[in-house]
């Protein structure tokens, strides 16, 4: 009788759970981490456990929208460039030559997709902001950890997490992200957060600083030629970014073609330059591995140019043509090290040309609105952005977990105020606060 009274009090208790804002902190805090300490998570608990926490965290995600479904506005969120990238990765289903692998992949990237969505929908742009600084202190300080215990203390790799243990040598490191290169884009985007947390007050002065100082120390300790680039290119995005949002609106129009102007012939320049900067850097032997791969991948495209050879996300070592790659460039290789070349491999031109509009739309929404939105918090998803677009030359992180999440976050947040379709229905929007109160 007793538990029969008190039976219609545990779901409105869960359904406020659900819906609570503490509860939306902690489940995008445990996402981001999943995204980021992916390999971390593998080497703990393998696949299994991983998919696991995913397959939890995506129920999770599932009640509380729909605790919140009142409160949720749909209308204009889901930019069509996204649903049509997602659409086409799914019809490779129809003639990929390993359809498991494509079946599975095409869920794990799903999953990601909804948790990102998830995330948009259930928090403000500064709390994602503080959300992602969050995570990345924790996980570059037990990167830190994990390297002083490997490289000084024991003076002997980390098997499981890869850790080699080179710290003694100032690197280069890889800490819990299982390589310099991972390592170094996890430190670039949490530089970017960090400083955008400091401009912004969202953190305290003294925990700011010094959470900038273990990133820098991070990136530095990479040794990554690859991501030295890309921070070159952040910083030059972040003073062009403050130059645009300090010019006074009549003539920021003019300044934005100007700076897409010099950005085109700065490409051209690098591009025609490539050899040189490389040799600069002293990166020959890195980007020559990558070039070789690219090669091989690039003549493979001309079998399937216009569908692809089917979506994986992750490469399946054992199905073709992956295998073959493997075997001719005597390596083994998870992705195709180019984000933009690894979807035209697995998609052909069509689904290529899908990821590039996605990729540009994210990219246009959120610079314009980071140039006249007065809040600092939105300058951090078009940096963000171009951390993801540079580093997508030399990586496909971009395509899956981590990178993916955040591309989408950036696409779906930026869509959220320049999706055309948002002027064919005014709706209010929440007022955004810069100190993260929930």
């Amino acid at each position: 009788m007793n538990s029969r009274a008190h039976s219609p009090e545990l779901p409105r208790a869960l359904m406020r759970l659900f819906r609570g804002p503490h509860f939306a902190t902690a489940l995008t805090q445990a996402t981001i981490a999943t995204a980021f300490g992916s390999v971390f998570l593998r080497g703990l608990v393998g696949w299994p456990g991983l998919i696991g926490v995913l397959g939890g965290l995506v129920v999770l995600a599932a009640f509380s929208l729909v605790a919140r479904r009142k409160q949720i506005e749909w209308h204009g969120l889901l930019p069509i460039s996204i649903l049509v990238f997602l659409g086409w990765c799914a019809l490779s289903l129809l003639w990929t030559g390993y359809p498991f692998a494509t079946a599975i992949g095409l869920i794990y990237q799903l999953a990601f997709a909804f948790l990102a969505l998830y995330i948009v929908l259930a928090r403000t742009m500064i709390q994602i902001v503080r959300a992602t600084g969050d995570v990345l202190r924790a996980l570059l300080a037990t990167s830190l950890a994990l390297e002083i215990v490997a490289g000084l203390l024991l003076d002997a790799p980390i098997r499981f997490l890869d850790i080699q243990g080179h710290l003694d040598e100032l690197g280069p490191i890889q800490g819990i992200f299982g390589s310099r290169n991972a390592l170094g884009f996890a430190a670039l985007i949490a530089g970017v957060t960090f400083v955008i947390e400091l401009r912004t007050r969202s953190v305290r002065r003294g925990v700011g600083i010094v959470s900038l100082i273990g990133a820098t120390a991070c990136l530095l300790l990479t040794g990554s030629p690859v991501i030295f680039i890309v921070a070159v290119f952040v910083g030059l995005a972040g003073l062009a970014l403050t130059w645009l949002r300090n010019t006074p609106q009549p003539r920021r129009r003019l300044l934005q073609f100007a700076l897409l102007g010099v950005t085109v012939v700065a490409g051209v320049v690098a591009f025609l330059t490539r050899g040189a900067i490389v040799e600069a850097l002293n990166a020959r032997s890195e980007f020559g591995v990558r070039a070789t791969l690219w090669r091989e991948m690039w003549r493979l495209v001309g079998l399937h140019p216009l569908e692809g050879w089917g979506w994986s996300g992750l490469w399946p070592g054992s199905a073709t043509p992956y295998g073959w790659l493997d075997f001719s460039t005597r390596r083994h290789y998870e992705t195709g090290l180019n984000a933009f070349l690894d979807v035209y491999f697995q998609l052909g031109l069509i689904g290529f040309l899908s990821f590039l509009v996605l990729v540009v739309l994210a990219f246009w929404r959120s610079w314009v609105l980071a140039s006249n939105k007065r809040t600092l918090i939105y300058a951090w998803a078009p940096l963000i952005l171009v951390v993801l677009i540079v580093t997508s030359l030399a990586e496909s992180t971009v395509l899956v977990e981590a990178g993916w999440l955040l591309l989408l976050i950036c696409a779906l947040t930026a869509a959220q105020g320049k999706s055309w379709r948002s002027g064919l229905q005014p709706r209010p929007r929440p007022p955004e606060t810069d100190d993260g109160a929930e």
